[in-house]
């Protein structure tokens, strides 16, 4: 039965009350650069498609390491970033490129290795001592050195560890200059060891031998930060869009998308919305 039209009209009204304040729908499209362990892990196409029905504003992705990304958005070929590696993102902020910095989603990295562990790092907890280990073992390993966040930190490890790995005789540091599941996909076939982000290692398909081995340490955090660009490199309505993008991924119902998202019942990634200062 077919309910009365002013009981339509107040249901109708009760939804509307419940949505986030955000602009109506439009036909505006926004590009955003953002990094492929984001677009690897499957999130954003989970979590683009429910802003886009709630603003109108379709969502281009330019995926690429942290640090091209953050190249392209000096050049002002796209609107707002998404991205994973704070002493970048500083850089990017004192150059006047960026003028908001919001950190939107944590997870983690790991190191992953095959089952056998020839440099007998699995349990521990201190990445840097795993990485002595896998030098002194001189275990295969495999190194994404593409700029990207993942690189940075993979970087930062080693010389926590007080090693320059890439002078390092015998050939079993690996730098193919490609994408996390590239890595990925070089450590499982060589049966070496890789750092990647926890999101992209759960939503790979192609694990073979490899698992996961240190996990845990508080140098493995791994933080998601959105970054507004300086105005000037683009037309009012892309910032407007920008903006609404940006706050949506800071909103409730944004947050609510981010940590909803899964892999085989696994949480992938961890609300945190907050100004960076």
């Amino acid at each position: 039965m077919r309910p009365p039209d002013w009981l339509a009209a107040a249901g109708l009204s009760v939804v509307l009350a419940a949505a986030p304040a955000f602009a109506q729908p439009s036909t505006k499209t926004l590009v955003l650069g953002s990094t492929t362990s984001v677009e690897n892990s499957g999130l954003l196409s989970h979590i683009l498609p429910r802003f886009t029905a709630l603003t109108g504003i379709e969502v281009r992705v330019v995926a690429q390491g942290t640090g091209q990304a953050l190249a392209t958005a000096a050049r002002g070929d796209v609107d707002i970033v998404l991205v994973h590696d704070p002493e970048a993102e500083q850089r990017f902020m004192a150059e006047g490129y960026g003028v908001e910095r919001h950190e939107i989603a944590w997870n983690d990295f790991v190191i992953v290795g095959p089952a056998s562990d020839p440099a007998r790092i699995s349990g521990g907890h201190d990445a840097a001592a795993a990485l002595q280990a896998i030098w002194t073992a001189r275990a295969p390993f495999v190194a994404r050195g593409d700029g990207s966040g993942t690189s940075a930190r993979e970087r930062q490890l080693w010389r926590a560890a007080g090693l320059e790995p890439s002078t390092a005789p015998g050939g079993w540091y690996r730098d193919i200059g490609g994408g996390m599941g590239a890595a990925l996909n070089a450590a499982a076939a060589m049966d070496g060891y890789t750092l990647t982000d926890r999101g992209t290692w759960l939503a790979f398909g192609n694990p073979r031998d490899l698992c996961i081995l240190i996990e845990g340490a508080p140098n493995l955090i791994n933080r998601y930060d959105v970054i507004l660009l300086a105005p000037g490199q683009h037309p009012a309505a892309s910032n407007d869009a920008a903006r609404q993008l940006a706050d949506w991924l800071a909103s409730a119902d944004g947050q609510s998308a981010i940590g909803g998202y899964a892999v085989a019942g696994q949480q992938l990634f961890h609300p945190s919305a907050g100004t960076v200062p």
